[in-house]
């Protein structure tokens, strides 16, 4: 079991960047722009300067890789720890005043999460995780659901900020999808979909083009709460990989079928 104190500081950064997150919306921030529809917050930067200045003077040796400021070392050899951090996972979100955002962290241990914590502000709802702990939320224990078949499960997906370029294969993707479950949705936060994942609100989660920030302590969190984790192309979790597939463990297999289908009709045909 990890040091309590790992996920102790992980759980006072969150929660005081949900507090940096709330006060930004009652008082106004500034938004810059890194890409075409790519956002970035003066929250954003605030939030993660905190969770930077907390490790530095708690945990000197090890290091950080956040969104916005990079990560590493430039002085050492890279530490056994890592810390894994996104200051406002759902920033377009946030810019345009739609409560669906969060701060998620992970503290990796040769190279593998171990302790996991993301903080919904707007429902005060706080996710955590250990590796072999189980997962909660609020203290109470989260279970993924029990549902068995594909057509009884609600999907969530999200697209990438190159969609503008790539909104063929992913639309076409999400469509595939409507005709074989409940129902799919798209929320804009990879990591608050991993806890719904792992909270039993959504049976299946699947993204490519991710960021290992944003899936780092999310998918630690499914696993806890039992549920299951693999590349879309069903290979093992790699959060550096920028695609996964996280679900109730139930419906992995019918979720990862339907991807193959959909790349196997959209492969160019042999001829000759």
């Amino acid at each position: 079991m990890p040091n309590p104190l790992y996920l102790a500081t992980a759980t006072e950064i969150v929660l005081r960047a949900g507090d940096i997150q709330r006060a930004g919306q009652e008082s106004g921030f500034r938004i810059d722009k890194k890409g075409s529809i790519d956002l970035v917050t003066e929250v954003d930067l605030e939030c993660e300067r905190m969770c930077r200045q907390i490790v530095a003077e708690r945990f000197p040796d090890h290091d950080i890789l956040a969104e916005e400021l990079g990560g590493g070392s430039t002085h050492r050899a890279p530490s056994r720890f890592r810390w894994v951090f996104d200051p406002l996972d759902g920033t377009t979100n946030y810019a345009h005043g739609l409560p669906i955002y969060c701060s998620s962290l992970a503290l990796e241990i040769d190279g593998r999460a171990e302790v996991a914590a993301i903080y919904d502000p707007t429902r005060k709802e706080l996710f955590t995780a250990e590796r072999g702990e189980g997962a909660y939320m609020n203290g109470r224990a989260l279970h993924v659901s029990h549902a068995t078949e594909l057509l009884d499960s609600l999907l969530v997906t999200g697209f990438p900020y190159s969609v503008h370029e790539e909104s063929g294969d992913l639309v076409e993707l999400f469509g595939f999808f409507l005709g074989r479950a409940r129902a799919v949705r798209r929320l804009g936060s990879a990591a608050l979909d991993l806890c719904y994942v792992a909270g039993g609100r959504f049976e299946a989660f699947w993204e490519q083009h991710l960021k290992t920030w944003d899936v780092a302590a999310g998918a630690l969190i499914v696993e806890e709460a039992g549920g299951r984790v693999t590349g879309m192309d069903g290979a093992p979790f790699d959060p550096s990989a920028g695609h996964l597939i996280a679900s109730n463990r139930h419906v992995h297999d019918e979720v990862r079928a339907v991807i193959a289908d959909f790349r196997g009709r959209r492969a160019p045909k042999r001829t000759g």
